[in-house]
């Protein structure tokens, strides 16, 4: 499983020219998901994700975490993140799951994160074309392998 986390003031996610989901001060986080994930692999990201210190504190240290902040998540599926691009010029994507696979691995995601923090989980629409807006904050981003755990 793969994350980018960004931290954000607000995102959005538009499908169709209608606004599905918005959030404010918080974390843009997009999912790539493989077909060897499972989990142990949810647990873990969304338990590092949530406890995270990349948000500052008083004197403007990276020292808090999204529930310190009480912020709010934005979770978009995004199977590009498991993109090669080692021969050619076309990426290929044969590594990142198949949706029998990846939207309930996407949903458990889901499902897990909302456990561990008190604001409402927005999310995407697995499959759709989506247009993703944010204002990223810092700017931070941090990009999270559950395969590089050690």
């Amino acid at each position: 499983m793969r994350a980018v986390i960004q931290r954000v003031l607000s995102a959005s996610v538009t499908i169709n020219g209608k606004i599905k989901s918005e959030i404010e001060t918080g974390l843009l986080i997009l999912l790539g998901i493989e077909e060897a994930d499972n989990q142990e692999d949810i647990e873990w990201l969304c338990r590092k994700i949530v406890n995270m210190r990349i948000f500052p504190d008083k004197e403007g240290v990276m020292n808090n975490s999204l529930l310190d902040v009480n912020g709010e998540a934005l979770v978009v599926s995004q199977f590009t993140l498991h993109a090669s691009t080692k021969k050619g010029n076309r990426p290929s994507y044969i590594q990142a799951a198949k949706p029998e696979i990846a939207i309930p691995l996407y949903e458990g995601f889901v499902a897990e994160f909302q456990s561990l923090i008190p604001s409402e989980i927005r999310i995407g629409e697995f499959g759709a074309n989506m247009k993703v807006s944010l204002v990223n904050d810092g700017p931070v981003t941090i990009l999270i392998d559950t395969k590089n755990k050690q």
